[in-house]
């Protein structure tokens, strides 16, 4: 942080003085080390098919928009030196030797989504991913971050690591998975699955009664259960066996079947609450003919996918000093209807605004020759290059001669 004499014009260095209270006070008395545990969330990713689907979709979405490298932003870029050309390799095409470029974003957009932070490492040639459930951020008392740890052995300088973090409320250094409003939700319906699970496996509502007009045994009537068990198993179609002795008799047998415990609405809504904390529009996994899936397909590219990747590329953007934006022009949920497009941008070339080949550029094809100028309209009182020509031509005068 900087402020200028303006007596001298020259920059002077002031550091933040609350960066110490923030570290041990806001973030707890210590390094910045506690955080919510990140299996969880990769537990849920893992076995619940709305949440897989739902983060896959999301990682997979963002994976496929490019990045522009433009021209130097005029900040001091953190990683000093990079050429343009070598960015864009970096972002586009080869971040690392091993990696290719789809699978480096995946693993950094999982992070992203799962963990709520990003950690790449650069090494002044190329960009390695750090996974972010091994990372933790030391603190520093002056400035901001002393250094990056990893697996509490590995220390990486402030100037090796692009750290991209999602919105959070308790720390300024760690993002919050976009999960965690959702782990309620995920764990009710985790506990459904399992009930049903167990519901099935161990037949928990009698189908077959017995009677015996003398008492039995504990050994004897537990024997004569487990054999009759074995013989209907509810995993081959039959139901738990009952035995009464002793004259009891059956007063009501419950009616409650599997189908009854299906929890199918309860499940559907936690489902829609999960997709929601990740911001996919449920109309989107549900299957048949969805009039309205073209707005919502829309909104969740403005909403939800490109604000991640414009997130990564102000973190890259800082890095190295140069202009990085999303490439969105081949996006289909982004373009407007072949129709539209093709009359707008035919009236911005008739009406001289663009030239034909900028057109043609807005559109994905190629540049043709003789079609760089603007097109000058005419109208009926004359030419729009100068509108103080018109009217009607003017005639040679006569000289009289015959």
């Amino acid at each position: 942080m900087a402020w200028y004499n303006f007596w001298k014009n020259e920059p002077v260095e002031k550091l933040n003085p609350s960066q110490e209270d923030i570290v041990y006070g806001i973030e707890g008395g210590g390094p910045i080390t506690t955080r919510e545990p990140y299996v969880r969330y990769t537990d849920y990713y893992e076995k619940l098919e709305v949440v897989n689907r739902g983060v896959n979709m999301l990682v997979d979405d963002a994976a496929e928009i490019p990045a522009r490298v433009g021209e130097p932003t005029g900040v001091s870029p953190i990683a000093k030196g990079i050429r343009r050309s070598r960015v864009e390799k970096l972002l586009n095409t080869e971040p690392n030797p091993f990696q290719d470029i789809n699978t480096f974003k995946r693993n950094l957009i999982t992070d992203y989504v799962l963990d709520g932070n990003i950690f790449v490492y650069f090494d002044g040639v190329h960009l390695y991913h750090l996974p972010a459930n091994y990372m933790t951020i030391e603190p520093d008392e002056k400035t901001y971050v002393k250094a990056y740890i990893f697996k509490d052995n590995i220390a990486y300088t402030p100037d090796e690591i692009i750290h991209i973090k999602e919105n959070s409320f308790r720390s300024l250094y760690r993002g919050t998975s976009r999960l965690s409003a959702a782990i309620s939700v995920m764990n009710l319906v985790w506990k459904m699955r399992q009930f049903q699970s167990k519901f099935f496996e161990n037949g928990a509502v009698p189908g077959l009664v017995l009677k015996h007009p003398s008492s039995l045994s504990p050994k004897n009537k537990q024997k004569m259960v487990q054999s009759w068990a074995n013989s209907y198993s509810p995993t081959g179609g039959g139901r738990r066996p009952l035995i009464l002795d002793g004259g009891m008799e059956i007063d009501k047998i419950s009616n409650v079947n599997f189908r009854e415990l299906d929890f199918e609405a309860s499940i559907a809504a936690g489902e829609k609450e999960m997709l929601k904390c990740l911001g996919v529009p449920p109309i989107m996994l549900d299957s048949g003919n969805n009039a309205n899936i073209r707005p919502n397909h829309r909104m969740y590219y403005l909403e939800t996918v490109t604000p991640i990747v414009r997130k990564m590329n102000y973190g890259m953007e800082r890095f190295f000093g140069y202009k990085i934006t999303e490439d969105v022009s081949d996006i289909p949920a982004l373009q407007p209807e072949l129709r539209d497009a093709a009359a707008y941008y035919s009236s911005l070339v008739n009406t001289g605004i663009i030239t034909p080949n900028e057109a043609r550029e807005a559109l994905n094809y190629d540049d043709i020759f003789g079609a760089g100028e603007l097109r000058i309209p005419a109208n009926i009182a004359g030419s729009a290059a100068n509108p103080s020509e018109g009217g009607r031509p003017k005639q040679e005068e006569d000289s009289g001669e015959e």
